[in-house]
């Protein structure tokens, strides 16, 4: 999804942010345990980036959901709802998502004036948070045929081992779904492709177009944040990744 007039959107990496340690640098998560003040600077920079005001910025309380916010203008964040999609027909509003290897998704029909973010864990993946967003893009008129898809960074096949109970929770559903998981080199334990599966869902929808990072947040330490690979380091806590999009007026 290349930047088109009246579009502004972003995949950030960690860097350019005042975090240190494991929080260098851009981590602008509050649900870390790093400082607040930092934090808010961190988003305030990101908002700069593409040339909007702190306020612009807008999240949701993240719960693994298929539940999408529809953004009439930015709230304080002591009111986020509880969701992991939101939409918006509002110029100036960013819609921000925050990610750690969960799978961020920015949506755009610019001819409506219509945008969407989404976070696809694998929870809200089985649950159909993509499909979700469509819809309530759709309420606010746009047309899926119109509608362009941006995957963003996430932890990729090769990184992401399960265990024997996981691949059920989405082969019993639909066994269309076999085809993302793999024998990891643990018996029976297996590698998935979330990424994959997001990417298939999305272009089951007759979307205008679906694009993919291939970045892997668990591998590359140096541009994500990862909570598998603070795990598997034994950190005790990690930073989260912004993905954004705003309408704005006039040409990017």
């Amino acid at each position: 999804m290349s930047n088109r007039p009246g579009l502004r959107h972003a995949f950030f990496t960690r860097q350019g942010g005042r975090g240190e340690g494991i929080y260098a640098s851009l981590n602008c998560g509050f649900g870390s345990d790093e400082a607040p003040a930092v934090v808010e600077a961190n988003r305030t920079h990101a908002m700069a980036l593409m040339n909007l005001p702190a306020d612009a910025l807008v999240t949701v309380h993240q719960v693994h959901s298929p539940n999408v916010s529809v953004v009439e203008r930015p709230w304080p964040r002591a009111e986020n709802p509880k969701a992991d999609a939101l939409v918006t027909d509002r110029p100036g509003v960013a819609l921000g998502i925050l990610t750690a290897d969960c799978v961020p998704i920015l949506f755009a029909d610019t001819e409506a004036g219509v945008i969407g973010a989404a976070h696809s864990g694998w929870k809200g993946t089985r649950d159909g948070v993509s499909e979700a967003t469509i819809v309530a893009m759709e309420r606010l008129g746009a047309r899926r045929g119109r509608i362009h898809a941006a995957i963003g960074p996430a932890i990729q096949q090769k990184s992401y081992e399960v265990g024997p109970e996981f691949p059920e929770r989405f082969t019993g559903l639909d066994t269309a779904t076999e085809r993302f998981f793999i024998p990891s080199a643990r018996p029976g334990h297996f590698m998935f492709d979330l990424p994959g599966l997001v990417e298939a869902r999305l272009r089951a929808l007759d979307l205008a177009s679906v694009e993919r990072s291939p970045h892997d947040t668990a591998a590359e330490a140096e541009l994500f944040f990862s909570y598998r690979r603070a795990t598997l380091r034994q950190e005790p806590d990690y930073g989260r990744g912004l993905s954004a999009i705003a309408l704005v007026q006039g040409n990017v």
